[in-house]
């Protein structure tokens, strides 16, 4: 869609815009919070935190929260999540760290195959 942006004696624009995506998050926001790469989208309802992945394009998590929460924030430095309650007058953090899953099948490894935790070495030997 196509949109005109007058600013006053400085310039007139024309600006292009499309929705991207409109989830159902079941609940409503009452903040969000962003990754700073935008991959990870963070909306803070009452009941919970809602995490939506733009890389796959769907909701990757669900994290429970109390009904006090009313502002959410992320801090890419230690990957944290800052909650406040103003009426409640509580701070919470919470560290987010992200589960890749590295397919070993076919790959040399040490360990049972079955293990809950693989930890992979990448080298470059130049």
């Amino acid at each position: 869609m196509v949109g005109f942006v007058m600013i006053p004696g400085i310039v007139h624009s024309e600006i292009d815009w499309t929705i991207v995506k409109q989830v159902d998050l079941k609940a409503p926001p009452v903040d969000v919070a962003a990754s700073e790469d935008g991959k990870l989208v963070f909306v803070l309802t009452r009941n919970e935190i809602v995490v939506y992945s733009s890389g796959k394009n769907m909701i990757v998590n669900r994290i429970p929260v109390d009904r006090e929460f009313d502002r959410i924030r992320y801090y890419r430095t230690n990957n944290l999540l800052v909650l406040t309650g103003s009426s409640s007058k509580t701070l919470r953090i919470i560290r987010v760290d992200r589960i890749f899953n590295i397919d070993i099948s076919g790959r040399p490894f040490k360990g049972p195959a079955n293990a809950p935790v693989t930890i992979a070495v990448f080298d470059d030997y130049q």
